[in-house]
């Protein structure tokens, strides 16, 4: 056999190659919760630490249990778990009690992605579905809210605008640090975009959804403000309080839970955008992130099937 026959290759797909890795991927993602997790720490103290660990220690035991019990090859060095963990943690309160966080930790991991088929086949993103249950199981404990540093148990931001019971609300640059009520990850908008920049940055995630789901926020909570007479203050407030920052640059950007098209993730984030706002106002709990995620990646498949691109020299079909 001559060196020429070796020239050309066949091979299955995929045919193209790139240096990323799942691995390295989820490291970035926990590089850039990093400076969230910093201010959570910082204006929550020790709570703050043990529900964060709690969370991640109990993802991270439910990950090697599953794989075990599947026998299956060990992912933990994937770092998903952890990431699920940090996400959880970041949607919770600091002062839910350690055992609730360890059990939304625990669901989440086991329920939402190793029911499904582990990593790659969940239809949800773990980390809203573990939340979810914990709100439904314990909707006291989820919806307690203390005051950073002196702990005094007060509203959200966002309860504090539903409810309408003249107490004052935040200013913008204490959103945009943190120096509020609510999540550990959800405080400090500025935090969560410098992370959502990064991810940007490494290209891990797409702009469209985090741009389309902010926009929308915007965009409809400006045209509210003008009908009611509401200052520019309005629709800012919507965008930096609350976890919308959380769930547009680390939720709703899932790979495997969000669209694969372009169109399909301007449309994701569109939609998701249109129920933050209806929830918020029109529900009656003042925070809407959690279940607009949810129910998009519902729809994602047909997203996917209705926006994919047509098949060179076919008819574009949608069966």
């Amino acid at each position: 056999m001559t060196n020429q026959d070796n020239l050309l290759t066949v091979s299955s797909s995929p045919h193209l190659h790139s240096p990323d890795s799942v691995p390295a991927a989820m490291r970035d993602v926990l590089i850039a919760l990093i400076p969230a997790l910093i201010v959570a720490v910082y204006f929550f103290r020790l709570p703050a630490i043990m529900v964060i660990l709690a969370c991640v220690v109990s993802a991270y035991v439910a990950e090697l249990v599953c794989l075990k019990i599947m026998k299956r090859e060990s992912s933990t060095k994937e770092y998903s778990a952890v990431v699920t963990g940090v996400l959880l943690a970041f949607c919770l309160p600091p002062t839910l009690p350690v055992w609730m966080a360890a059990l939304g930790s625990i669901f989440a991991v086991v329920i939402a992605k190793h029911l499904f088929g582990g990593l790659g086949h969940n239809i949800f993103n773990p980390a809203l579905i573990g939340r979810a249950f914990l709100l439904a199981s314990f909707p006291v404990a989820m919806t307690t809210w203390v005051s950073p540093i002196d702990g005094v148990t007060t509203a959200s931001p966002l309860g504090i605008m539903k409810e309408a019971t003249g107490v004052q609300l935040p200013s913008i640059t204490d959103l945009l640090l943190g120096n509020v009520s609510g999540s550990l990850g959800e405080t400090s908008a500025l935090a969560l975009l410098i992370g959502g920049l990064y991810l940007l940055y490494k290209k891990h995630i797409d702009w469209r959804i985090p741009g389309s789901y902010l926009g929308t926020v915007f965009v409809l909570t400006s045209i509210i403000a003008m009908v009611k007479g509401q200052g520019f203050e309005y629709p800012v407030f919507h965008l930096f309080a609350g976890g919308l920052f959380l769930g547009a640059f680390f939720m709703a950007t899932d790979w495997v839970t969000s669209p694969v098209t372009k169109t399909g993730r301007l449309i994701f984030g569109v939609g998701a955008g249109v129920l933050v706002v209806l929830i918020r106002l029109k529900g009656g709990y003042p925070e809407g992130v959690c279940y607009s995620i949810l129910l998009m990646n519902v729809v994602t498949p047909l997203i996917d099937r209705y926006t994919k691109a047509r098949v060179f020299g076919r008819l574009k079909s949608y069966a």
